[in-house]
């Protein structure tokens, strides 16, 4: 059970810091700045069906990827610690997501604006990529796998409320607000890209001891 708890915990946590919904605010606003609220709950929402079916594709499909190409899940490990830290450091200095959208860009992406860059890559990124495939080759049984695809799925469906709710959270929360709650976010992220760092690091230390000791 405790472990059951742990495994939801880290997921829950770290899915909600990696898509970070609060941060997205002020990206999507300035994004549909020029749409309706209709127009804005229809992109949000497809924004964030595209971004769940993504997440499952990697999440499930991650594993032949890497036998593909010979890559283990330890490497991805580290690699996903140095993303998690730097995009945590970001954070922790409450710099939001260096995005820039140009008035002819918006024009150009009316109808696909949900999918490039709204989903992608700002949604699912890579560091909710690299998380999704990392917990999911950690969840042993079909509980805990179906755990985390509940856990995707809340998650998603909280962002997609954020995005609706835009306009009036930022009023409530403030520039400030914003930048605390980033901060706080940012600091949850590095200390899971310490964790997730170690983790991949422990067994190449591991190997390289045991063939020294031969």
């Amino acid at each position: 059970m405790a472990e059951v708890l742990s495994f939801g915990l880290l997921g829950l946590t770290s899915f909600i810091t990696l898509i970070n919904p609060l941060s997205l605010m002020p990206v999507f606003m300035t994004m549909t700045s020029d749409f309706d609220d209709v127009s804005r709950k229809r992109i949000a929402r497809k924004a964030i069906i595209t971004s769940f079916f993504v997440l499952m594709l990697f999440a499930f499909g991650g594993q032949l990827l890497f036998g593909f190409f010979n890559i283990s899940v330890n490497s991805l490990r580290i690699v996903g610690g140095v993303i998690f830290f730097f995009m945590g450091q970001d954070m922790l200095q409450a710099r939001l997501a260096k995005v820039k959208v140009r008035d002819e860009e918006i024009k150009a992406y009316e109808n696909d604006i949900s999918i490039t860059p709204l989903a992608i890559p700002l949604i699912c990124g890579p560091g909710a990529i690299t998380n999704a495939i990392v917990l999911m080759d950690d969840a042993g049984t079909i509980g805990l796998k179906a755990m985390l695809v509940g856990i995707i799925a809340l998650v998603l469906a909280t962002t997609y409320i954020v995005l609706i709710s835009s306009g009036k959270i930022i009023k409530i929360l403030g520039e400030t607000g914003n930048k605390v709650l980033l901060r706080l976010m940012g600091l949850i992220v590095m200390v899971i890209a310490v964790e997730f760092f170690f983790a991949g690091l422990k067994p190449f230390i591991v190997d390289i001891l045991e063939a020294v000791h031969r």
